[in-house]
C-alpha cells in the first residue's frame, strides 16, 4: 500500500536522482537540501538528519582520505615508480601489468583519486623513456586504482558504506579483508584483461612521445599548435609601438598569444607581460588566423574625427525596435551567426533583452530562449517583416530619447571610413573578416553618395564608404589605434617555430587539474593565470579535443589538461603548486621521502588491531590520521585539502534519505517490486539484477551516492526472499566501485581522460566488456564465497 509518506521519499528520491545525473546544482549542496527537506517534512527527526555527519563510516572515509594523503607526501608512488621500468622492460603486456599491479596494490589502501593522481607523472614519465603512447598506459592506470579498491574495506568508500549499512541493521559488518576473496580475483582477471584484449581498442595512432624531439612530440598531434602558429612584423607606423605586450590588447582583445619576439638576431621566448614592443620586431603569436586577419583589415580603415552621435542609429531613416521571439519558432536554441541573422532579415541585432537583464557581449554567439526579446536596428519596414515572418506582436519601437539615455544600449559607437587605395576595396564584408573575432558590429555602410544600408556579408567595399561600428568600449578602444596592423607571415617557419618552443631556457608541458584543486570552476581570468605564473595557457584538452579559443573565459574541470608554455623556471614553479599535477615527475614538488617508512608504520599500526577485532575500524583510522600529522607525514593543511569534502558532504547528505526509505516503507516497496520481477527466476537472478542495477546507475550516479540508495532495498530484498544479505551486499559494492563504462563516472577516469587523448567511446569500448567479464567472474564468485541460503 502506497502511504502519503512513501509518495513523499518517492518524490524527493526521484528529485534527487534527476539532480545527481544532471548536476544542475553543486552535489553536496543538493546532499544539504536534501537533509534539511528530510527533517522539515517529518520523514526522518533533525537528530536523524544531522547523523550523517557523525556516522561511523563518515568517519571512516575522511580519516582514510588523510591516510592517503599521509602516503602521498611520503612518496610511496615514487618509491615504487622508480622501480616500476626495471621490473616492466619496455614490453606494452607487462608495462600494463605492472602498472596495474602497483596501481591496485596501493588503491587498497589509499584512496584511488590520490593513486591515479600520484602515480599519473610517473606512467608519463614511463611512456616518454620507452616511447609509448600515453593512451596505452593511462586508461590501465585508472582501472588498476578502481579494481585495486575492490580488495579491502578501506579501499573504497562504497565497501565502507554497505558494511556501515550492515553494521546498523543488527547483522555482523564486514571486515577489513572479507572483500579480498572477491575483489582479488576480479582485480586479476581485469588486469589481465585489459593488458591482452583491452590495450587493443585503445587509440595509439602518432601518439608516441619522443624524449628527444618536439617534431616528434604527440603535442603536435593532439594539439595541432603548427595550425595556430604565426609570425607578424611590426611597421614603423604600428601604434603598437613603444607598447607593453600587457598594454597592446593582442592577448585580453584580440585572443593571441605572444609566445616569443624576434629582435634582430635574437629571439626572445616567453617574454615577459611588460616587455615593449618596438619597430620592426616580429612577434610569434598562436592564436586564430582570422583574428590576425581582422586585425590588419581594421588597420586599412580611418577612424573619422567626428564621433556618431548616439542618435546615429536613427539616421538614414533607420529604427530601433524590440522584437519578441516566437517561443516555438525556429530561432529557439541557436545563435543569431548560426541563423545568418543580418543576411536573411536585414538587421542587425544590438543586444539580447532576457527576463530583467540585457545582454550587449558577444551577441552573435548568444543561443537565443523563449521570451527573449531582440533589439534590431534597420529600415522600419524591414523591422515589420521580421515580426510578420515570425508570427508575434507587433515590435516596440524606441524613441529617439529612450536609445540616447540608454546610450546606445550600452555600446558605444564610432565611424570609420575606408580610403582610396585600402586593401579592402573591392572584398566583400564576409571576406574582410571585419567583426568576426572582435565583439564589434557593423551597424550600417553609408556609401558616398549618402545611401545607407545593412551590410549583407556580400556586399562590396567601395571608395568613401563610412561605417557606423558599434562595440564595447575596450574593443573601440583597440580599433581606434591607428597602425594596428602589421605585416603577417605564415609559411614553412611555423614548423620550425615549433621547434623552438623547446629548449633548454623554455618548454612545453601539460598540466592537469589536481583532484584536490580549489580552482574548479574557476577560469583563468579570474586565477590571473598568466600574471601569477608567467606561463601561457596554448589550449585545453576536454573531453577528447582540443579547446585553443576563449580560454580566458573557460571555466575549468578535473581532467582538463593544460598546455602550457614558458620558461622551465616558472613551469618547475607551478610543479610546487598543489591545484596542479605536473605530467612531470622531476618537475612534481618533492616528496618527503625520509618519511615513507614513518607513514608505512602508521598504516601497519593501524590494520593490525582492526584485523584482530581489538579495535573498531572508524577509531583506528582517525588515530592514524593524527599521527600522521604529528608525525610530520604532512601538515594539517595538506589533511585538510586531502579529505574529498565533495563525497564527505554528498554522503552525510544522503545517508539520512536512505533511512527515510527504510522508515516509510518505500525500500519495502521497491524490494517488493524486485521480488516480483526476478525473485520467480531464483536467488541468483535477483543477486544478478541488483548487480546489473548498480553496473548501469554508476555511470551516471556518483558511486556513494547509489550505495546508500541500494543497500535498503538490497536488505529488504534479502528479507523477503528469506536468503542471504551479505552477497547481495557485497554484489552492490563490486558494482559500484566497477565505474569502468564513462570517464564520468568516476574521478579517476576523468583525471586520465586528458593526458591520454581519450574520447567518450574509449571508456566504452574497454570499459563495456570488461563490465560484462566483471558480471559474470561475481556471478560465480560471490555465491561460492558468500552462499546465497541463510
Amino acid at each position: 500500500m502506497i502511504t502519503p509518506e512513501i509518495t513523499m521519499v518517492l518524490s524527493v528520491l526521484a528529485v534527487v536522482v534527476v539532480l545527481l545525473i544532471t548536476e544542475w546544482m553543486p552535489l553536496e549542496v543538493m546532499a544539504l537540501l536534501v537533509l534539511g527537506v528530510l527533517a522539515l517534512t517529518g520523514l526522518v527527526s533533525p537528530i536523524e538528519a544531522l547523523a550523517g555527519f557523525s556516522n561511523p563510516a563518515v568517519v571512516t572515509i575522511w580519516a582514510v582520505f588523510i591516510l592517503s594523503g599521509g602516503l602521498t607526501r611520503t612518496g610511496i608512488a615514487n618509491i615504487l615508480g622508480r622501480y616500476l621500468l626495471k621490473i616492466a622492460g619496455n614490453r606494452p603486456t607487462r608495462l600494463v601489468i605492472v602498472i596495474m599491479v602497483i596501481a591496485g596494490a596501493l588503491s587498497s589502501f589509499m584512496n584511488n583519486i590520490a593513486v591515479a593522481a600520484l602515480m599519473l607523472p610517473v606512467v608519463m614519465d614511463v611512456a616518454r623513456k620507452t616511447r609509448h603512447s600515453p593512451s596505452l598506459l593511462l586508461m590501465p592506470l585508472a582501472y588498476g586504482t578502481l579494481l585495486g579498491g575492490l580488495t579491502t574495506m578501506i579501499g573504497t568508500p562504497p565497501n565502507i558504506l554497505v558494511s556501515e549499512a550492515l553494521r546498523t541493521n543488527g547483522l555482523e559488518p564486514f571486515r577489513i579483508f572479507d572483500f579480498s576473496p572477491i575483489g582479488l580475483p576480479v582485480m586479476i582477471i581485469g588486469t589481465l584483461f585489459v593488458a591482452l584484449v583491452g590495450t587493443r581498442l585503445l587509440p595509439r595512432g602518432g601518439n608516441a612521445v619522443s624524449p628527444d624531439n618536439i617534431a616528434n612530440n604527440r603535442i603536435l598531434t593532439q594539439y595541432r599548435l603548427q595550425d595556430r602558429l604565426f609570425r607578424i612584423k611590426i611597421p614603423e607606423h604600428s601604434a603598437l609601438i613603444g607598447k607593453s605586450l600587457a598594454d597592446s590588447h593582442l592577448g585580453s582583445s584580440l585572443g593571441l598569444n605572444v609566445i616569443g619576439i624576434s629582435r634582430g638576431r635574437i629571439t626572445n621566448l616567453a617574454p615577459e607581460m611588460t616587455t615593449i614592443i618596438m619597430a620592426g620586431d616580429e612577434l610569434i603569436v598562436e592564436g586564430r588566423f582570422d583574428r590576425i586577419q581582422e586585425m590588419n583589415n581594421w588597420g586599412q580603415l580611418l577612424s573619422e574625427t567626428r564621433v556618431a552621435e548616439k542618435s546615429s542609429l536613427l539616421d538614414y531613416d533607420m529604427q530601433v525596435a524590440e522584437v519578441r521571439l516566437d517561443p516555438d519558432g525556429e530561432c529557439i536554441g541557436k545563435t543569431i551567426a548560426e541563423l545568418g541573422f543580418r543576411n536573411r532579415y536585414g538587421l542587425n541585432v544590438l543586444s539580447i533583452k532576457r527576463q530583467n537583464r540585457e545582454i550587449i557581449a558577444n551577441v552573435k554567439t548568444v543561443a537565443l530562449q523563449d521570451e527573449d526579446i531582440l533589439v534590431v536596428c534597420g529600415p522600419i519596414g524591414r523591422i515589420h517583416e521580421l515580426s510578420e515572418a515570425a508570427g508575434v506582436p507587433p515590435p516596440a519601437v524606441l524613441q529617439e530619447a529612450e536609445i540616447r539615455s540608454r546610450f546606445a544600449l550600452g555600446r558605444k559607437m564610432r565611424l570609420f571610413s575606408v580610403p582610396y587605395g585600402s586593401k579592402l576595396l573591392g572584398q566583400t564584408v564576409s571576406e574582410s573578416c571585419l567583426g568576426d573575432a572582435l565583439d564589434v558590429q557593423i551597424v550600417s555602410i553609408v556609401r558616398e553618395d549618402g545611401t545607407a544600408m545593412i551590410p549583407s556579408s556580400d556586399m562590396h567595399f567601395e571608395p568613401g564608404d563610412t561605417m557606423i561600428i558599434s562595440g564595447l568600449s575596450d574593443m573601440i578602444a583597440v580599433l581606434l589605434m591607428r597602425g594596428l596592423e602589421g605585416v603577417f607571415v605564415k609559411d614553412e617557419e611555423s614548423w620550425e617555430d615549433v621547434a623552438i618552443l623547446d629548449n633548454e631556457k623554455v618548454g612545453l608541458m601539460e598540466v592537469v587539474l589536481s583532484p584536490y584543486s580549489i580552482h574548479l570552476g574557476q577560469t583563468l581570468q579570474d586565477l590571473r593565470f598568466r600574471e601569477k605564473y608567467g606561463l601561457t595557457v596554448l589550449a585545453v584538452w576536454r573531453k577528447g579535443k582540443a579547446t585553443r579559443s576563449g580560454l580566458r573565459d573557460l571555466r575549468l574541470q578535473l581532467g582538463d589538461a593544460l598546455l602550457l608554455f614558458g620558461n622551465w623556471k616558472r613551469l618547475a614553479l607551478l610543479g610546487q603548486e598543489p591545484d596542479f599535477l605536473v605530467l612531470t615527475q622531476n618537475m612534481q614538488e618533492a616528496a618527503r621521502e625520509d618519511k615513507a617508512k614513518i607513514a608505512l608504520a602508521i598504516m601497519a599500526a593501524v590494520l593490525l588491531p582492526v584485523i584482530l577485532g581489538l579495535v573498531p575500524i572508524y577509531i583506528a583510522v582517525v588515530i592514524g590520521a593524527a599521527m600522521m600529522v604529528l608525525s610530520k607525514c604532512l601538515t594539517m593543511d595538506e589533511a585538510y585539502r586531502y579529505i574529498e569534502w565533495k563525497a564527505v558532504f554528498l554522503i552525510a547528505g544522503m545517508l539520512p534519505l536512505g533511512q527515510a526509505l527504510e522508515k516509510s516503507g518505500a525500500a519495502t516497496l521497491m524490494a517488493e517490486a524486485v521480488i516480483t520481477t526476478l525473485g520467480p527466476y531464483g536467488p541468483h537472478a535477483v543477486l544478478c539484477g541488483m548487480i546489473v542495477i548498480t553496473f548501469v546507475a554508476t555511470s551516471i550516479i556518483p558511486t556513494a551516492a547509489l550505495v546508500v540508495l541500494m543497500t535498503p532495498i538490497a536488505l529488504k530484498t534479502s528479507a523477503g526472499l528469506g536468503i542471504s544479505p551479505y552477497p547481495l551486499m557485497m554484489g552492490i559494492a563490486m558494482a559500484a566501485s566497477s565505474s569502468f563504462t564513462s570517464p564520468i563516472s568516476h574521478p579517476a577516469n576523468v583525471l586520465v581522460m586528458g593526458p591520454g587523448g581519450y574520447r567518450f567511446i574509449d571508456y566504452v569500448k574497454v570499459g563495456g566488456p570488461l563490465t560484462l567479464l566483471i558480471l559474470v567472474v561475481l556471478m560465480v564468485i560471490i555465491p561460492t564465497i558468500w552462499p546465497l541460503s541463510p
